[in-house]
């Protein structure tokens, strides 16, 4: 069973990004990084609904939740002021979509959650890590 602590959450992805990157990780990737761990889980929990398994749908629902909230706990409010705080209500809503899916065994809320945080990831992986340098962003990982 995983920790669903958030700061854990990123401290486990870190952990995984420096063992297997042999460095320390950007806080550019570790934003992907957690990202694509979100998408991954609630595509995991998706298929646990389909088949009907319950326990493993929540504990990767779960799971992408405690990811979630780890990126919320990031945010910088005073560094990206506007962007921050849209992502922010992002983020809560989608967190919010993600716990009615898992009560209302909801593909579609599923999709749209996986649709919302594609399109984060999409523009994230447009930012050039060198930009993420030369000032803080305002969703880096702390």
């Amino acid at each position: 069973m995983h920790n669903t602590n958030p700061r854990n959450a990123v401290a486990q992805y870190n952990q995984v990004g420096v063992q297997s990157a042999g460095a320390e990780v950007s806080p550019h990737r570790l934003v992907q990084m957690l990202l694509e761990g979100a998408l991954d889980k609630i595509a995991i929990a998706r298929g646990h609904m389909e088949r009907g398994a319950a326990a493993e749908k929540g504990r990767h629902i779960s799971w992408a939740l405690s990811i979630i909230s780890g990126l919320r706990a990031s945010l910088d409010k005073s560094a990206g002021r506007e962007i921050a705080e849209n992502l922010d209500r992002l983020y809560e809503y989608i967190e919010s979509r993600l716990l009615t899916a898992n009560i209302q065994n909801d593909v579609s809320m599923l999709d749209e959650c996986v649709k919302l945080l594609g399109q984060v990831k999409s523009a994230w992986d447009e930012i050039t890590p060198a930009a993420t340098t030369d000032a803080k962003p305002a969703v880096a990982a702390r």
